[in-house]
């Protein structure tokens, strides 16, 4: 991807994986690995997909059917059938789905040992070969992530240690989504993204994230525009409502709380903000939840 080293360089410089990235849906421990199908990951609304977020650990997406639009570190690509997305810890992202989508989102360990590229991936596997090969890792990691014995771990390690150089094998030879090469735009909204992963807990705005840029809001902006087709605001905001639904349905936290914890600095523009993408208060979200559940 366009300006993700970048991007990468930054987040180890600000320290955003693994404490500045938003654990979301990410599994918890003992499980080394989770292997979740899409339809899964989507269970409870598009917007655990489509808004954009972090995982304190490695991510790999496998779409094996149907199409729609990725936006990794605030550049937008097209997706499609065999393409995998490689996600390093703290990479800020999102996808929407143009119809039905299938596959896997793999939740790998954080583990230096394994070797996990530095940069988000995106491959397009055309060869029958190279699919059945990710697809077979896949499954024996599923398997193996339900494995009670003894040696379970061990599995578990050394078949996400098959899936670190095949990745770095494809990215090698296979085709990448790369877009431009170097455009100063991706450079930009990278720098801009990894910012965003650091302080969207903070009541910052576009104007305090283009001055640690040395630009203007309105440079900011334009080149968010320009790789994303999104405003720095929508960024920013998007990336603050997902953390803020998460909590809303996941914890009891009041909402004047949740507020303050997703750097929106009153109940009152949260309230606002909320409902405007949602069509539903913070209180109305959860309690639909609650009653869902009951």
């Amino acid at each position: 991807m366009a300006g993700a080293a970048l991007g990468a360089t930054l987040k180890r410089r600000l320290h955003l994986a693994p404490h500045g990235a938003s654990l979301a849906d990410a599994p918890r421990p003992p499980a080394a690995v989770e292997v979740m199908g899409l339809a899964r990951l989507v269970h409870g609304g598009r917007w655990r997909v489509e808004a954009m977020r972090s995982y304190s650990r490695p991510v790999l997406i496998w779409f094996t059917r149907g199409s729609g639009r990725i936006t990794i570190n605030g550049a937008t690509r097209g997706y499609g059938a065999h393409n995998a997305v490689f996600l390093p810890p703290g990479t800020m992202h999102g996808f929407d789905m143009l119809g039905q989508v299938l596959g896997f989102a793999v939740f790998l360990p954080a583990d230096a040992n394994l070797d996990w590229p530095e940069e988000p991936l995106h491959l397009r596997c055309r060869e029958g070969r190279l699919q059945a090969e990710l697809t077979g890792l896949i499954e024996l990691l599923e398997r193996a992530s339900n494995g009670r014995d003894a040696h379970a771990p061990a599995e578990l390690h050394h078949l996400a240690g098959l899936v670190s150089v095949w990745l770095k094998r494809r990215a090698a030879e296979a085709e990448t989504d790369t877009g431009p090469r170097e455009r100063a735009a991706d450079r930009l909204v990278a720098a801009y993204t990894a910012l965003v992963e650091r302080d969207f807990r903070r009541p910052r705005g576009v104007a305090d994230y283009a001055a640690d840029l040395g630009i203007t809001p309105t440079h900011l902006s334009r080149a968010c525009r320009a790789t994303s087709g999104r405003s720095a605001l929508a960024l920013l905001i998007d990336r603050r409502l997902y953390e803020a639904r998460r909590l809303l349905r996941d914890t009891d936290r009041p909402v004047q709380n949740i507020a303050a914890d997703t750097g929106f600095g009153s109940p009152a523009y949260f309230s606002r903000a909320f409902r405007a993408e949602t069509g539903a208060s913070p209180s109305e979200f959860r309690n639909a939840r609650a009653s869902r559940l009951r």
